[in-house]
Protein backbone atom coordinates (compact mmCIF):
# COMPACT_ATOMS: atom_id res chain seq x y z
CA UNK A 1 0.00 0.00 0.00
CA UNK A 2 2.76 2.14 1.29
CA UNK A 3 4.52 1.35 -2.16
CA UNK A 4 0.89 2.36 -4.10
CA UNK A 5 1.06 5.76 -2.22
CA UNK A 6 4.32 6.46 -3.44
CA UNK A 7 3.75 5.79 -7.26
CA UNK A 8 0.53 7.42 -6.71
CA UNK A 9 2.23 10.88 -5.12
CA UNK A 10 5.00 10.46 -7.97
CA UNK A 11 2.86 10.27 -10.65
CA UNK A 12 0.84 13.63 -8.84
CA UNK A 13 4.26 15.46 -9.31
CA UNK A 14 4.78 14.49 -12.49
CA UNK A 15 1.36 15.66 -13.62
CA UNK A 16 1.92 18.94 -11.84
CA UNK A 17 5.16 19.88 -13.72
CA UNK A 18 4.01 18.69 -17.00
CA UNK A 19 1.12 20.84 -16.83
CA UNK A 20 3.44 23.91 -15.30
CA UNK A 21 5.62 23.38 -18.33
CA UNK A 22 3.00 23.32 -20.94
CA UNK A 23 1.66 26.73 -19.23
CA UNK A 24 5.09 27.91 -19.47
CA UNK A 25 5.36 27.52 -22.83
CA UNK A 26 2.10 28.10 -23.66
CA UNK A 27 1.75 30.59 -26.71
CA UNK A 28 0.76 34.25 -25.87
CA UNK A 29 -1.30 34.80 -28.94
CA UNK A 30 -3.14 32.20 -31.61
CA UNK A 31 -3.87 32.77 -34.68
CA UNK A 32 -6.90 30.19 -37.12
CA UNK A 33 -6.05 30.40 -40.78
CA UNK A 34 -8.93 29.32 -42.81
CA UNK A 35 -8.35 28.30 -47.01
CA UNK A 36 -10.44 25.78 -49.16
CA UNK A 37 -7.67 24.20 -50.99
CA UNK A 38 -4.84 21.43 -50.08
CA UNK A 39 -2.85 21.96 -47.04
CA UNK A 40 0.56 20.55 -48.70
CA UNK A 41 3.07 23.22 -49.33
CA UNK A 42 3.25 21.90 -53.13
CA UNK A 43 -0.49 21.02 -53.47
CA UNK A 44 -1.83 24.32 -53.72
CA UNK A 45 -0.55 28.20 -53.55
CA UNK A 46 -2.90 28.41 -49.88
CA UNK A 47 -1.41 25.64 -49.33
CA UNK A 48 2.02 26.99 -49.62
CA UNK A 49 1.20 30.86 -48.19
CA UNK A 50 -0.36 28.89 -44.80
CA UNK A 51 3.14 26.50 -44.45
CA UNK A 52 5.19 29.40 -44.75
CA UNK A 53 3.11 31.80 -42.99
CA UNK A 54 2.98 29.51 -40.04
CA UNK A 55 6.68 28.41 -39.60
CA UNK A 56 7.92 32.22 -40.26
CA UNK A 57 5.56 33.54 -37.44
CA UNK A 58 6.02 31.03 -34.39
CA UNK A 59 9.84 30.88 -35.26
CA UNK A 60 10.24 34.68 -35.61
CA UNK A 61 8.03 35.00 -32.71
CA UNK A 62 9.98 32.42 -30.27
CA UNK A 63 6.53 30.41 -29.77
CA UNK A 64 4.75 33.61 -28.53
CA UNK A 65 2.78 33.01 -31.51
CA UNK A 66 1.03 29.78 -32.75
CA UNK A 67 -0.09 29.33 -35.97
CA UNK A 68 -3.41 26.67 -36.19
CA UNK A 69 -3.67 25.57 -39.96
CA UNK A 70 -7.25 24.58 -41.25
CA UNK A 71 -7.07 23.78 -44.75
CA UNK A 72 -9.86 21.97 -47.03
CA UNK A 73 -12.91 23.81 -46.22
CA UNK A 74 -12.91 22.56 -43.08
CA UNK A 75 -14.82 25.71 -40.85
CA UNK A 76 -17.18 25.89 -43.62
CA UNK A 77 -17.89 27.34 -47.51
CA UNK A 78 -15.67 30.38 -48.32
CA UNK A 79 -18.49 33.34 -47.42
CA UNK A 80 -19.12 31.87 -44.26
CA UNK A 81 -15.43 31.58 -42.97
CA UNK A 82 -15.25 35.54 -44.43
CA UNK A 83 -18.34 36.34 -42.00
CA UNK A 84 -16.50 34.58 -39.32
CA UNK A 85 -13.45 36.24 -39.96
CA UNK A 86 -15.28 39.32 -39.64
CA UNK A 87 -17.31 38.59 -36.75
CA UNK A 88 -13.58 37.52 -34.77
CA UNK A 89 -14.71 34.03 -34.38
CA UNK A 90 -11.87 33.11 -36.44
CA UNK A 91 -8.91 35.01 -36.87
CA UNK A 92 -8.14 34.63 -40.71
CA UNK A 93 -8.72 33.34 -43.98
CA UNK A 94 -7.55 33.16 -47.62
CA UNK A 95 -10.40 33.33 -50.00
CA UNK A 96 -11.66 32.87 -53.77
CA UNK A 97 -12.97 35.93 -55.47
CA UNK A 98 -16.26 34.55 -55.57
CA UNK A 99 -16.11 34.07 -51.27
CA UNK A 100 -14.82 37.24 -51.10
CA UNK A 101 -17.74 38.86 -53.69
CA UNK A 102 -21.13 38.33 -51.29
CA UNK A 103 -19.21 40.79 -48.61
CA UNK A 104 -17.11 42.80 -51.10
CA UNK A 105 -19.25 43.22 -54.77
CA UNK A 106 -16.21 45.52 -55.85
CA UNK A 107 -14.27 42.58 -56.55
CA UNK A 108 -15.83 41.83 -59.74
CA UNK A 109 -14.10 44.36 -61.40
CA UNK A 110 -11.40 41.86 -61.92
CA UNK A 111 -13.76 39.74 -64.16
CA UNK A 112 -13.57 41.82 -67.48
CA UNK A 113 -12.57 38.67 -69.64
CA UNK A 114 -9.23 39.28 -71.78
CA UNK A 115 -7.88 42.47 -69.67
CA UNK A 116 -4.47 40.89 -68.89
CA UNK A 117 -2.51 39.74 -71.42
CA UNK A 118 -0.12 37.76 -69.50
CA UNK A 119 0.99 36.33 -65.81
CA UNK A 120 3.64 39.37 -65.48
CA UNK A 121 1.55 42.02 -65.80
CA UNK A 122 -1.51 40.19 -63.75
CA UNK A 123 1.40 39.83 -60.80
CA UNK A 124 2.62 42.99 -60.98
CA UNK A 125 -1.48 44.21 -60.80
CA UNK A 126 -2.50 41.43 -58.60
CA UNK A 127 -0.61 42.80 -55.65
CA UNK A 128 -1.25 44.90 -52.51
CA UNK A 129 1.93 46.96 -53.39
CA UNK A 130 0.51 48.08 -56.72
CA UNK A 131 -1.46 51.58 -57.09
CA UNK A 132 -4.39 49.39 -57.76
CA UNK A 133 -3.61 47.21 -55.12
CA UNK A 134 -3.33 49.73 -52.17
CA UNK A 135 -6.85 51.65 -53.55
CA UNK A 136 -8.41 48.29 -53.36
CA UNK A 137 -7.54 47.23 -50.56
CA UNK A 138 -8.27 50.22 -48.52
CA UNK A 139 -11.24 51.11 -50.01
CA UNK A 140 -12.07 46.76 -49.30
CA UNK A 141 -10.55 47.16 -45.85
CA UNK A 142 -12.87 50.36 -45.13
CA UNK A 143 -16.07 48.53 -46.08
CA UNK A 144 -15.56 45.32 -44.54
CA UNK A 145 -13.23 46.07 -41.49
CA UNK A 146 -10.81 42.86 -43.24
CA UNK A 147 -6.76 43.85 -43.04
CA UNK A 148 -6.00 42.29 -46.30
CA UNK A 149 -2.59 40.27 -45.76
CA UNK A 150 -1.91 39.18 -49.09
CA UNK A 151 -3.70 40.05 -52.51
CA UNK A 152 -2.13 37.22 -55.87
CA UNK A 153 -3.87 35.63 -58.61
CA UNK A 154 -5.66 32.36 -58.03
CA UNK A 155 -2.92 30.03 -59.45
CA UNK A 156 -2.83 31.80 -62.93
CA UNK A 157 -5.47 32.42 -65.66
CA UNK A 158 -8.96 30.42 -65.83
CA UNK A 159 -9.04 27.53 -68.67
CA UNK A 160 -12.48 26.11 -69.79
CA UNK A 161 -12.75 21.92 -69.03
CA UNK A 162 -15.72 20.32 -70.12
CA UNK A 163 -17.35 16.58 -70.69
CA UNK A 164 -19.21 17.09 -74.05
CA UNK A 165 -16.18 18.74 -76.40
CA UNK A 166 -13.58 20.31 -77.36
CA UNK A 167 -13.71 24.59 -77.34
CA UNK A 168 -12.01 26.25 -80.19
CA UNK A 169 -14.68 28.56 -81.17
CA UNK A 170 -17.31 30.83 -79.04
CA UNK A 171 -20.08 28.01 -81.47
CA UNK A 172 -18.60 25.15 -79.51
CA UNK A 173 -19.67 27.05 -76.06
CA UNK A 174 -23.13 27.13 -77.47
CA UNK A 175 -25.42 25.20 -74.64
CA UNK A 176 -22.71 24.12 -72.30
CA UNK A 177 -23.39 24.27 -68.73
CA UNK A 178 -20.56 25.66 -67.33
CA UNK A 179 -20.31 25.71 -63.50
CA UNK A 180 -19.54 29.32 -62.02
CA UNK A 181 -18.19 30.66 -58.84
CA UNK A 182 -21.14 32.78 -57.67
CA UNK A 183 -20.46 35.91 -58.96
CA UNK A 184 -22.65 37.92 -61.60
CA UNK A 185 -19.72 38.85 -63.90
CA UNK A 186 -18.79 35.04 -64.17
CA UNK A 187 -22.02 34.28 -65.28
CA UNK A 188 -22.95 37.38 -67.48
CA UNK A 189 -19.90 36.28 -69.55
CA UNK A 190 -20.41 32.50 -69.55
CA UNK A 191 -23.56 33.83 -70.99
CA UNK A 192 -22.32 36.23 -73.35
CA UNK A 193 -20.79 33.40 -74.94
CA UNK A 194 -23.42 31.01 -75.62
CA UNK A 195 -22.89 28.54 -72.71
CA UNK A 196 -25.45 27.99 -69.46
CA UNK A 197 -23.96 29.30 -66.33
CA UNK A 198 -24.53 26.80 -63.28
CA UNK A 199 -23.36 28.54 -60.27
CA UNK A 200 -22.60 26.71 -57.71
CA UNK A 201 -20.23 26.47 -54.29
CA UNK A 202 -16.69 25.08 -54.38
CA UNK A 203 -17.97 22.22 -52.24
CA UNK A 204 -20.22 21.13 -54.44
CA UNK A 205 -18.47 20.99 -58.03
CA UNK A 206 -16.84 17.87 -58.42
CA UNK A 207 -19.83 16.30 -57.36
CA UNK A 208 -22.11 18.37 -60.11
CA UNK A 209 -19.35 17.57 -63.21
CA UNK A 210 -19.72 14.11 -62.14
CA UNK A 211 -23.25 13.36 -62.23
CA UNK A 212 -23.87 15.76 -65.25
CA UNK A 213 -25.50 18.84 -63.02
CA UNK A 214 -22.81 20.43 -65.15
CA UNK A 215 -20.98 20.28 -68.01
CA UNK A 216 -18.05 21.92 -67.77
CA UNK A 217 -16.35 24.64 -65.43
CA UNK A 218 -13.28 27.11 -65.22
CA UNK A 219 -10.29 27.30 -63.36
CA UNK A 220 -6.55 27.79 -63.54
CA UNK A 221 -4.59 24.89 -64.30
CA UNK A 222 -3.74 24.33 -60.48
CA UNK A 223 -7.00 23.96 -59.26
CA UNK A 224 -7.98 22.09 -62.09
CA UNK A 225 -5.05 19.66 -61.17
CA UNK A 226 -5.26 19.86 -57.63
CA UNK A 227 -8.91 19.20 -57.78
CA UNK A 228 -8.49 15.79 -59.90
CA UNK A 229 -11.10 17.29 -62.63
CA UNK A 230 -9.35 15.19 -65.04
CA UNK A 231 -11.42 12.14 -63.64
CA UNK A 232 -14.89 13.90 -64.46
CA UNK A 233 -14.08 15.86 -67.77
CA UNK A 234 -12.73 15.04 -70.98
CA UNK A 235 -11.41 17.95 -72.38
CA UNK A 236 -9.25 21.08 -71.77
CA UNK A 237 -9.06 24.38 -73.47
CA UNK A 238 -6.18 26.71 -73.45
CA UNK A 239 -8.44 30.24 -73.25
CA UNK A 240 -6.81 32.65 -70.62
CA UNK A 241 -9.83 34.35 -70.54
CA UNK A 242 -9.38 35.64 -66.54
CA UNK A 243 -7.39 35.90 -63.46
CA UNK A 244 -9.37 36.42 -60.59
CA UNK A 245 -7.63 37.29 -56.91
CA UNK A 246 -7.31 35.53 -53.98
CA UNK A 247 -7.46 37.70 -50.99
CA UNK A 248 -5.82 37.12 -47.63
CA UNK A 249 -7.47 39.04 -44.70
CA UNK A 250 -7.52 39.02 -41.02
CA UNK A 251 -10.25 40.32 -38.31
CA UNK A 252 -9.03 44.35 -38.38
CA UNK A 253 -9.55 44.36 -34.53
CA UNK A 254 -7.31 41.13 -33.99
CA UNK A 255 -4.54 42.78 -36.08
CA UNK A 256 -4.63 46.17 -34.11
CA UNK A 257 -4.59 44.09 -30.72
CA UNK A 258 -1.26 42.70 -31.78
CA UNK A 259 1.60 44.17 -30.18
CA UNK A 260 3.47 46.10 -32.68
CA UNK A 261 6.33 43.93 -32.86
CA UNK A 262 3.93 41.14 -33.25
CA UNK A 263 2.10 43.06 -36.00
CA UNK A 264 5.38 43.08 -37.71
CA UNK A 265 5.57 39.71 -37.60
CA UNK A 266 2.33 39.09 -39.09
CA UNK A 267 2.92 41.41 -41.97
CA UNK A 268 6.49 40.63 -43.00
CA UNK A 269 5.69 36.48 -42.74
CA UNK A 270 2.30 36.97 -44.87
CA UNK A 271 4.24 38.91 -47.65
CA UNK A 272 6.63 35.81 -47.64
CA UNK A 273 4.27 33.51 -47.59
CA UNK A 274 2.35 35.64 -50.29
CA UNK A 275 5.35 35.23 -52.62
CA UNK A 276 5.60 31.65 -51.99
CA UNK A 277 2.34 30.66 -53.32
CA UNK A 278 3.07 32.87 -56.63
CA UNK A 279 5.83 30.55 -56.71
CA UNK A 280 4.37 27.26 -56.28
CA UNK A 281 1.46 28.06 -58.97
CA UNK A 282 3.67 28.58 -61.75
CA UNK A 283 5.59 26.02 -60.87
CA UNK A 284 2.22 23.64 -60.32
CA UNK A 285 1.09 25.01 -63.68
CA UNK A 286 4.49 23.91 -65.28
CA UNK A 287 5.78 21.10 -64.07
CA UNK A 288 3.97 17.18 -63.70
CA UNK A 289 1.76 18.94 -61.38
CA UNK A 290 0.04 20.76 -64.06
CA UNK A 291 -0.77 20.64 -67.82
CA UNK A 292 1.78 17.98 -68.73
CA UNK A 293 -0.13 15.95 -66.09
CA UNK A 294 -3.69 16.59 -67.36
CA UNK A 295 -2.55 16.49 -70.93
CA UNK A 296 -2.14 12.78 -70.01
CA UNK A 297 -5.40 12.60 -69.15
CA UNK A 298 -7.48 15.01 -70.91
CA UNK A 299 -7.87 16.28 -74.67
CA UNK A 300 -6.11 20.03 -74.27
CA UNK A 301 -6.32 22.16 -76.83
CA UNK A 302 -5.44 26.48 -77.90
CA UNK A 303 -7.57 28.32 -78.66
CA UNK A 304 -6.10 30.56 -81.90
CA UNK A 305 -5.56 34.29 -81.26
CA UNK A 306 -7.63 34.90 -83.42
CA UNK A 307 -10.88 33.50 -82.45
CA UNK A 308 -9.82 34.51 -78.74
CA UNK A 309 -10.70 38.01 -80.32
CA UNK A 310 -14.36 37.29 -80.92
CA UNK A 311 -14.78 35.71 -77.07
CA UNK A 312 -13.45 38.94 -76.15
CA UNK A 313 -15.89 40.60 -78.25
CA UNK A 314 -18.67 38.77 -77.30
CA UNK A 315 -17.71 38.71 -73.46
CA UNK A 316 -16.49 41.67 -72.63
CA UNK A 317 -19.09 44.52 -73.79
CA UNK A 318 -21.91 42.39 -71.47
CA UNK A 319 -19.03 42.19 -68.38
CA UNK A 320 -18.88 45.98 -68.71
CA UNK A 321 -22.29 46.56 -68.79
CA UNK A 322 -23.02 44.50 -66.01
CA UNK A 323 -20.13 46.04 -63.84
CA UNK A 324 -21.99 49.87 -64.36
CA UNK A 325 -25.24 48.63 -63.74
CA UNK A 326 -25.19 46.42 -60.48
CA UNK A 327 -21.72 48.39 -59.04
CA UNK A 328 -22.20 51.63 -60.16
CA UNK A 329 -19.74 54.91 -60.44
CA UNK A 330 -17.84 53.20 -57.60
CA UNK A 331 -17.11 49.93 -59.44
CA UNK A 332 -16.87 52.19 -63.03
CA UNK A 333 -13.91 54.02 -60.91
CA UNK A 334 -12.52 50.74 -59.65
CA UNK A 335 -12.78 49.01 -63.11
CA UNK A 336 -10.65 52.37 -64.85
CA UNK A 337 -8.13 52.20 -62.32
CA UNK A 338 -7.33 48.66 -62.75
CA UNK A 339 -7.41 48.96 -66.80
CA UNK A 340 -4.81 52.09 -66.20
CA UNK A 341 -2.74 49.75 -64.39
CA UNK A 342 -2.92 46.94 -66.77
CA UNK A 343 -1.47 49.51 -69.42
CA UNK A 344 1.23 50.90 -67.29
CA UNK A 345 2.37 47.07 -66.31
CA UNK A 346 2.74 47.00 -69.92
CA UNK A 347 5.14 49.34 -71.22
Amino acid sequence: MKKHNKIVKLLAVFASTFLLSATAFAADVTIRVAHLNPEGAFESHSGAMTTVFKSLVESASDGEIEVKLFPNGQLGKDNEVIQQVRDGIVESTISSAGGIAQHYPLVGVFDIPFAFPNIDVATKVINKESDFGKKFCSDLEAKTGLKVLGLLDSGGFFQFTNSKRPITSVADMDGLRIRTMTLPTHQAMVSSLGGKPTPLPWAEVYTALQTGVADGEMNPIPIIAFAKFDEVQKYLSITNHVITPYIWTMNMDFYNSLSPEHRKIVDWASDVATEAGRGVSRVIEASDKGLPALSKKMEVNTVPPEDLKKFAAAAQPAVRKLIDKDLGSEGTEMLDVMLNSIQQAQQ
